[in-house]
């Protein structure tokens, strides 16, 4: 008997090696766990299930499980078929369903896969919002010997991909970004099939880097905050002569661009430049952004009349936290960008064509028009190895404990010329450590006391 390893459970989602940790057995029985949470007891109701996937080599397989659980406790099944994650969370909001599940490991490497869980509204389905239920759920249908329900649901197909395109269009002048050029990797991944119908948009100015979906990923992983992942899309955005270079990961919901002289614009550089934007035309809005991403954030919203929230790391946690606040805009340093006229879902399309409109209208590069977000100097987020994190914590609370001192998120201390955070995987040995200061010599040399403390 197959049984179930409980470590696929995730903070955000389902995720492992297959078959080795997520295998067909468990994919059939969080189907039927999920319609059992939606249904919350109430047998008779009719509930009709999202199911996409991106294009790994065992994402058909664990379709075919999933399928089985979910029209075994009588759900209906809406087959979306290849989707990136973006895509699937508009078929769910878009159109009414009852929630999703999307088969995806996102940016890990091909030997991984996974589930994302959402709700109705395309709410994600983490450990704090449900997905600790729908584990304990799992556990006990494993137990069961009867047959789940005296009816099977019903499947059927729904293409969403021309719908997900026209909604994401609206919000674009192609008039203005029809002549510029761009490069999109999107690195043998699911996305592939969306740059594609783009193209038919604009013919002239999309170049499609590795544009072949192949579920090895044979030119890079697909995780862009790696920069040796990107190396060919910042060599080919400089030999075209492109106005910006953009690379998706491996389900679409994040996406890292790249300037004219070939390098990565911080994520952060683009919260503050969309801010502006939708600032311009919405006054004393909102914007959420995590608590370890560059001040430069909130002094530009605040700048532009806007009210900047701090919140934790992970899209989950950005989502549940915009839709509390009704805020317009969030974005993550992970490349995550969400929007509330998306139902507070990631929309790389909708910041891709502001930042091209930006471009036109501006008649400045992409590097002239994030220049002045070039005020402090940054770390990026630094890997700490450390067996006990909670000791490590507490003793760089002890030693800076003259700075402002915040616990929304692992650590946080603020002084006058630098600042810090320092969160804890919930995975791994791992404290995730980030620094910035005024200057480039000050950040270093906090950095370098951070990681290794004097004994």
């Amino acid at each position: 008997m197959i049984k179930i390893n409980p470590n696929i459970f995730k903070a955000y989602d389902v995720r492992g090696v297959y078959p080795k940790e997520l295998n067909k057995k468990s994919a059939e029985l969080v189907g039927k766990a999920f319609v059992r949470f939606l249904r919350k007891g109430n047998q008779q109701k009719k509930l009709k299930i999202v199911v996409g996937r991106d294009n790994r080599a065992s994402s058909p397989a664990l379709f075919s499980s999933l399928k089985k659980g979910i029209l075994m406790e009588g759900a209906d099944l809406i087959d979306i078929g290849l989707s990136s994650s973006p895509m699937f969370y508009f078929a769910v909001w878009n159109y009414g369903f009852d929630g999703g599940i999307i088969i995806t490991a996102s940016h890990n490497p091909p030997q991984y896969n996974g589930l994302k869980i959402v709700s109705k509204g395309a709410k994600m389905i983490g450990s704090n919002t449900g997905l600790d239920k729908i584990k304990k759920l799992v556990f006990q249908i494993e137990k069961e010997k009867k047959p789940s329900s005296s009816r099977l649901g019903q499947i059927k197909k729904k293409n969403v991909l021309k719908d997900y395109l026209k909604f994401n269009l609206r919000a674009a002048d192609i008039k203005k970004i029809k002549n510029l050029k761009i490069v999109i990797d999107t690195g043998n991944a699911v996305s592939g099939i969306l740059i594609r119908e783009l193209k038919k948009y604009l013919p002239s100015g999309i170049y499609h880097l590795f544009a072949k979906l192949d579920s090895s990923f044979p030119n890079h992983l697909p995780n862009p905050l790696e920069e040796k992942n990107i190396k060919d899309l910042k060599k080919l955005v400089r030999q075209r002569k492109a106005d910006l270079g953009v690379a998706f990961d491996g389900d679409g919901d994040r996406v890292v661009f790249v300037n004219e002289l070939g390098k990565v614009i911080p994520p952060d550089f683009i919260t503050c430049l969309i801010s502006e934007i939708i600032l311009k035309k919405s006054k004393r809005e909102k914007i959420i952004y995590t608590i370890c991403s560059s001040n430069i954030i909130k002094e530009v919203v605040k700048k532009n009349n806007g009210k900047a929230i701090a919140w934790k790391v992970g899209h989950t946690f950005i989502k549940e936290k915009m839709r509390k606040e009704k805020a317009i805009f969030g974005g993550e340093y992970s490349g995550h960008f969400f929007l509330k006229s998306h139902n507070f879902c990631e929309v790389p399309l909708f910041i891709i064509f502001k930042i091209l409109e930006k471009i036109s209208e501006s008649k400045k590069s992409i590097s002239e028009l994030t220049e002045a977000y070039e005020k402090y100097h940054y770390s990026g987020i630094v890997n700490l190895e450390v067996k006990d994190k909670k000791r490590r914590l507490k003793e760089l609370e002890k030693k800076y404990k003259g700075g402002k001192i915040t616990h929304l998120d692992g650590l946080r201390i603020d002084f006058k010329d630098w600042w810090f955070s320092a969160r804890p995987s919930n995975t791994e040995n791992l404290l995730r450590i980030c620094v910035e200061a005024k200057t480039k010599s000050l950040m270093k040399e906090k950095l370098n006391k951070i990681k290794n403390p004097a004994p």
